[in-house]
């Protein structure tokens, strides 16, 4: 028995700007190891994480395609978040 719970998280979950923010899906896909482990190897080289280049690929595949939907959220920016701009310097 799965102790995981059916359906959509209960509670005041995460918001921005007044709006509720759609949840990141979960998929599982099965991949030739071979296939992983450059992937893998890829995703090092670029200093991304094997999920983010799967994620990059789709989306570079898809604006290319001609078929990136226009209310796609963009790409999580890498890096440190930019400094606030409310913070003294010094």
């Amino acid at each position: 028995m799965s102790a995981r719970p059916e359906g959509p998280p209960q509670g005041g979950g995460p918001e921005r700007d007044g709006r509720r923010r759609r949840e990141r899906k979960q998929v599982l896909l099965r991949l030739d190891p071979a296939v992983h482990d450059a992937l893998a190897r890829w995703a090092a080289d670029e200093l991304r994480s094997t999920n983010a280049q799967i994620d990059y690929l789709l989306r570079r595949a898809l604006t290319e395609a001609g078929r990136m939907p226009g209310d796609a959220r963009p790409h999580p920016r890498r890096g440190r978040p930019p400094r606030s701009e409310d913070r003294s310097e010094g």
